[in-house]
């Protein structure tokens, strides 16, 4: 019986993550920034940018396609130049000592500008986008 009450956790939460997703994308969208799935990964052992492989899951016979950190690229233009900035999409708002190895190397790199965590910041009954600056939040 706990078991079947994980699962559907794990169901419910996976699907909560998705809805918060698009609605980061929606919000970014409609702040004027250009939004694309971010397809890449970072191979922290070789120290290298990565195609990011897909998700398979044989009892489901699914493909999981956006699996890329982080989840967004965006960028707009500013004056002659673009600002591009990664954003990770994170319910919980937290970052796990892989991930934060992984957004240090962006930025050393300079692949971004910036990268953002967003979370979701409760209003009363609404959900509203809450965007965190990596840089400011992880100091080295």
């Amino acid at each position: 019986m706990q078991k079947k009450k994980k699962r559907l956790m794990g169901k419910k939460s996976r699907a909560a993550g998705a809805r918060f997703e698009l609605k980061v994308r929606n919000a970014l969208e409609s702040e004027g920034w250009i939004v694309d799935k971010w397809s890449n990964n970072v191979d922290l052992d070789e120290k290298k940018l990565i195609k990011a492989r897909r998700k398979y899951n044989p009892f489901k016979r699914v493909l999981g396609i956006g699996t890329g950190f982080p989840d967004f690229i965006v960028f707009r233009q500013k004056g002659k130049n673009y600002e591009i900035v990664g954003i990770e999409v994170k319910t919980g708002g937290n970052l796990d000592k892989v991930e934060k190895e992984k957004c240090r190397w962006y930025l050393d790199n300079k692949i971004f500008s910036k990268i953002k965590i967003a979370k979701p910041e409760r209003a009363g009954r609404r959900i509203n986008v809450q965007y965190i600056d990596f840089g400011k939040k992880y100091k080295k």
